[in-house]
């Protein structure tokens, strides 16, 4: 069973070779998988996003990409993640982790290769004690 990748914009088209359909999915989708997987490794605290996603999701609406730039090509998925990382935990350690995830997830739902998860560490949480 071998897959093709069509390139469609903001989604791309999964065509494997048995004649029951096309499966289409958007890069938003892409986007949420990324953020989901990012923020379930310890010491991410939230994603980070633009002022506006931030207004969003005061207002109660959750945006599961916020944070994340996704660009496919081809057969290929770049990830650009802004997180926000707790205090006491190593970045070094915490961003590899949360690569290693995001590639994992990506991969794995999607079967895109996934050549590059950038991190831009966007802010520090220190909790009140």
């Amino acid at each position: 069973m071998t897959k093709e990748f069509e390139d469609k914009g903001n989604n791309y088209s999964i065509r494997e070779n048995v004649n029951i359909g096309e499966v289409r999915v958007a890069d938003e989708v892409v986007a949420i998988i990324a953020g989901l997987a990012a923020t379930e490794v310890e010491g991410v605290e939230s994603m980070a996003g633009n002022i506006t996603n931030e207004l969003v999701a005061k207002l109660g609406m959750k945006n599961l990409s916020k944070g994340v730039k996704v660009t496919v090509e081809d057969k290929t998925v770049t990830v650009d993640l802004a997180l926000n990382i707790r205090f006491g935990y190593e970045i070094p350690k915490v961003s590899k982790k949360v690569q290693e995830k995001v590639k994992s997830a990506i991969e794995t739902m999607t079967g895109l290769d996934v050549v590059a998860v950038n991190i831009k560490i966007a802010g520090v949480n220190i909790e009140a004690e």
